[in-house]
C-alpha cells in the first residue's frame, strides 16, 4: 500500500492568503492590468487580462478573492485560481504555485 502524503497546514495557509493578483502573475503566459476599469462594489477591486494554456480570461481581483467575468466563476485563495485558469487537480494546483 502506498504511503499518504499531504501537503503541510503552513503551505497551504500561505497559498490560500496570496493574494489573486500575485497568484495570476505566476500562472499566466501572459498578464496584464486593465486601466480603463472603474470598480463599482470595491473600490480596490482590479481587471486583469490574462492568457494561459487554456485561453484568455478576464479576471476580477479584490485581495484573495477573484471573479472570472467570462465564465461566471469565481473563488478565494491561489489553489482556486489555478485549478480554474489551468484545469489543474487541486494537488496539482499546489504543486504548480509550491514549484515557483
Amino acid at each position: 500500500m502506498l504511503a499518504r502524503r499531504s501537503f503541510s497546514a503552513p503551505t497551504l495557509a500561505q497559498l490560500r492568503q496570496m493574494p489573486a493578483s500575485d497568484a495570476l502573475a505566476l500562472l499566466a503566459d501572459h498578464v496584464k492590468l486593465d486601466p480603463t476599469y472603474l470598480p463599482v462594489k470595491d473600490r480596490h477591486s482590479c481587471r486583469w487580462h490574462a492568457s494561459t494554456a487554456l485561453g484568455d480570461f478576464e479576471i476580477l481581483t479584490t485581495g484573495v478573492k477573484w471573479y472570472d467575468t467570462r465564465a461566471c466563476a469565481g473563488g478565494g485563495g491561489a489553489i482556486d485560481l489555478a485549478m480554474h485558469v489551468l484545469g489543474l487537480s487541486f494537488v496539482d494546483a499546489v504543486k504548480r504555485l509550491t514549484a515557483r
